[in-house]
Order: C-alpha cells, then sequence, then structure tokens
C-alpha cells in the first residue's frame, strides 16, 4: 500500500473495522467501510478534551461515559521535532520524530518523512497532514504487515 492522505471529515467514527490484509500499528488506527484507514479519536462532551484512546472518565474534567468517538481529520502542525541519529537495530536512521497538533484537538507522535534531514528546513509550526503506509520490514504473527500512520508536509496549505 503506497501513503494515503487522510480524508478531512468529523463524521462519527462508528467503523471499527480495519484494513483487509494489514494489521493495525496502533489502536486508535481504524478503517472505514471502504478499507480507508484513519485516526480514531475521542472527544469529551463536557469539556471538549480529544484524546487518541477510550476512556471511563475525561482526563480534564473527570466526567464519566462522556467520550464519544470521532474520526481525525488528519490534519495538523508540527508542535516539535528532533532528528534521531541512534534507534533500535533495524532501524534505519538518521529520521525526524515529531509532536504534532491536530486541527481536531488530538495530539500525536510520529515520523515526519517528505522532509529534508536538517532542522534548519524544518519551521515549527509546518502544516502537515497524517498519511498511512506499512511499518518497513515488520510483520504480525500471522506474517501481516502492520500499517501505521506518518506526517508529512502538507503542500496545498500555507505556511
Amino acid at each position: 500500500m503506497t501513503a494515503t492522505a487522510a480524508k478531512a471529515t468529523t463524521a462519527p467514527a462508528a467503523e471499527t473495522t480495519f484494513v483487509p490484509g494489514y494489521a493495525p500499528g496502533v489502536p486508535f488506527l481504524k478503517a472505514d467501510a471502504h478499507g480507508q484507514p484513519y485516526i480514531e479519536g475521542h472527544r469529551c462532551g463536557a469539556c471538549g478534551a480529544a484524546y487518541t484512546l477510550p476512556r471511563l472518565a475525561c482526563p480534564r474534567c473527570f466526567s464519566r461515559d462522556a467520550l464519544v468517538p470521532f474520526r481525525s481529520s488528519g490534519r495538523g502542525h508540527v508542535h516539535t521535532y528532533t532528528v534521531v541519529h541512534r534507534s533500535y537495530p533495524g532501524i534505519k536512521v538518521p529520521f525526524v520524530s515529531a509532536i504534532v497538533d491536530l486541527d481536531d484537538g488530538l495530539v500525536l507522535k510520529g515520523n515526519l518523512t517528505g522532509v529534508p534531514i536538517d532542522p534548519t528546513q524544518i519551521p515549527f509550526g509546518l502544516p502537515i497532514r497524517v498519511v498511512f503506509d506499512e511499518v518497513p520490514g515488520q510483520k504480525d504473527a500471522q506474517g501481516l504487515p502492520y500499517l501505521t500512520y506518518f506526517f508529512a508536509p502538507e503542500k496545498d496549505a500555507a505556511a
């Protein structure tokens, strides 16, 4: 599967299936009825806080059973990043690891792709979109490749 941009929508995330032929790389990675991957968030109906994983109570306002799943827009901005030069065996370095603030309130950590490995060339606040691709060289117990998310610069967004 080649990298695919996330669809921008805030429609409820009712689907809990996954992309056929792939294993999910993270528990909040879901697929819609057409097999398109997306990030599922959970928003508190009481205070509006957003989280990636379901919870019994909102950590911000402590409301119980108030979190409602939603489909993330997959658009946001780089909050901070680092260039990683040493990693686990088998992981190609260097790469850019970033923390991203998504427009719908989610905060994610992941790899930033499609940028030079040069800190002087990556501005803070860089507009990004979430893209999905296989984790290189990793498979689950059944031999399925893991599918996960990455961040890519939003070419159409104004800097």
